[in-house]
């Protein structure tokens, strides 16, 4: 058989081919690392701090609690219209994200903190009424770790309930008990002893987010290098903002206990304090000395206003004891 000199070179001309694709794939696929991550990074990073943020008139039920509803409206734009970014595993680009699920997981801390309250006092008829089911069920719904996905290995090989299912779920609650309270079927005991427990409660969280707040700004003077700063910082951000639409709504509410101990003054710069302080949104988060000029400490800032807001906050409860 006559062997033509293009058959002899044909086995070196395919593995060349063939090597040519693998270099092909293999750069395709890097670019595709290279941009997947930055670019999936950039679309779903979104920290939505609007201080104006209100309830849609869907969730909204005449009659209700204004601050029931906020606290729903919260969990709808952070899960459902926004992406729960915490628990996302490495496969997503937004599980690279840190200040948003910080942001995030702060801002449902403070709801699940009011979602307690609701269900052992302000939710029923002093200590000896019966706890609302929808208030109770939603309490424990909010206490489910953010970090969860739908699965799991380190506990299970079996799929599990994710963070997104349990918070909508404990939106639902939230609002069957709004629905019904409008109806004139649930308890919501508007006393001025009910509003102290709370204020004392949201007091005692902030002094415990101060206290993150001064270990951090002691422990380290790295300024923009502190790579833990900003962590701490939009958990902070996002615990102040949940109080704040919160306690704006807990104000509407409790009008008349507010109007009838002619407490509105103090109301209004607790309020400002805590809208300044989980409206700080640096472009970088430092953690410099206090008086440092090229990188100063927003730890520290933040935490002036955070404390400002506690002792306004603790004026609050003084004026409605007497």
């Amino acid at each position: 058989m006559v062997e033509f000199p293009e058959d002899a070179d044909r086995p070196r001309i395919e593995g060349g081919r063939r090597w040519r694709r693998v270099l092909t794939g293999a750069l395709v696929a890097a670019v595709f690392v290279v941009l997947y991550y930055p670019l999936g990074m950039m679309l779903a990073h979104r920290i939505d701090d609007d201080v104006d943020f209100a309830a849609p008139a869907e969730l909204t039920a005449d009659g209700g609690s204004a601050a029931v509803a906020i606290a729903a409206a919260l969990i709808d734009r952070e899960v459902n219209t926004s992406t729960w970014v915490a628990n996302k595993p490495f496969v997503f680009p937004s599980a690279a994200l840190d200040n948003m699920p910080n942001f995030q997981m702060g801002a449902i801390y403070a709801v699940a903190r009011f979602a307690i309250e609701m269900t052992d006092a302000l939710g029923r008829t002093r200590g000896s009424g019966q706890v609302d089911a929808d208030l109770d069920r939603a309490s424990g719904l909010l206490k489910y770790d953010g970090t969860i996905w739908v699965w799991e290995p380190a506990t299970s090989l079996m799929p599990t309930a994710s963070a997104e299912k349990q918070y909508r779920a404990g939106m639902r609650a939230l609002l069957s008990y709004n629905a019904r309270l409008a109806a004139g079927q649930a308890v919501y005991d508007r006393r001025a002893d009910n509003l102290i427990a709370f204020l004392d409660r949201v007091a005692a969280d902030l002094g415990s987010v101060s206290a993150v707040l001064d270990k951090r700004a002691t422990e380290s003077d790295a300024g923009w290098f502190d790579t833990e700063a900003d962590d701490i910082f939009y958990a902070a951000k996002g615990r102040l903002y949940g109080y704040y639409l919160i306690l704006r709504e807990i104000g509407g509410d409790f009008s008349g206990v507010l109007a009838e101990k002619a407490i509105g003054n103090v109301w209004r710069q607790m309020m400002d304090n805590l809208k300044t302080a989980a409206a700080l949104d640096p472009l970088v988060i430092s953690n410099g000395a206090n008086d440092g000029f090229f990188m100063p400490s927003h730890l520290a800032a933040q935490g002036f206003y955070l404390l400002r807001a506690r002792t306004q906050l603790r004026e609050v409860t003084n004026i409605l004891l007497k």
